[in-house]
């Protein structure tokens, strides 16, 4: 039987974006919903952000991105984050928050992500999505 622990959540902010005030407050609110929280910082490269998923071992990894390079960047993120052994939607959830238009929220989904939150998203919704998607997770191990 697996040891249970709390579900590690690593922040980050790819890319250029410096825009870091919702990343910070939904940290917080994760980190206050029980859940341990590692924040990258701002500007981190896709590299770095799976490079830190990977040595943290966390169960989840949240981009937040405003600068509207999410085309760009979450592909290049999926795609570091594999080259590590670590498989979106099977070994870590792989979130996003930002302004995403609906014709690239289907095409980030359709390449791995696991859910795209909005501006206004409550923070008891994504407390409850990251809940109930890792324990999903943790019962296929």
């Amino acid at each position: 039987m697996l040891e249970s622990r709390r579900i590690r959540v690593l922040i980050a902010k790819p890319g250029l974006d410096g825009h870091d005030r919702g990343a910070k407050v939904v940290a917080r609110g994760l980190r206050d919903a029980g859940f341990e929280v590692i924040y990258t910082g701002i500007r981190r490269t896709p590299a770095e952000i799976a490079e830190t998923a990977l040595q943290e071992d966390v169960d989840v990894v949240g981009l937040s991105i405003l600068s509207g390079a999410h085309m760009e960047l979450i592909p290049l993120v999926l795609e570091e984050l594999k080259k590590r052994g670590i498989e979106p939607n099977k070994d870590v959830l792989v979130l996003v928050g930002g302004i995403i238009p609906k014709d690239d929220a289907e095409k980030l989904l359709k390449m791995g992500v696991s859910m795209i939150f909005g501006p206004g998203t409550r923070l008891s919704e994504i407390v409850d999505f990251i809940k109930k998607e890792v324990e999903k997770l943790r019962d296929d191990l």
